[in-house]
């Protein structure tokens, strides 16, 4: 599988949020994820090239959610 990076706004708060993605992610599918800083309340999880699950307009991916969009 491909490497997953985590694109996370520290100053927005969300790096707490992107640590329990990255457990779910190691616990469910044995993936090891990068954490990215990032600006301008970005939140996004990529798998390689595609991503998988974003912040749009206030919502967050739950962790299982994204696990779910990891898998396929």
């Amino acid at each position: 599988m491909s490497a997953v990076t985590i694109i996370c706004c520290r100053p927005c708060g969300y790096e707490k949020r992107a640590r329990d993605v990255a457990a779910a992610l190691r616990r469910q599918l044995a993936l090891e994820s990068d954490l990215v800083p990032g600006k301008g309340k970005i939140f996004q999880i990529r798998l390689g090239d595609r991503i998988v699950a974003s912040r749009s307009k206030g919502h967050f991916p739950g962790a299982d959610d994204i696990v779910a969009a990891a898998r396929h």
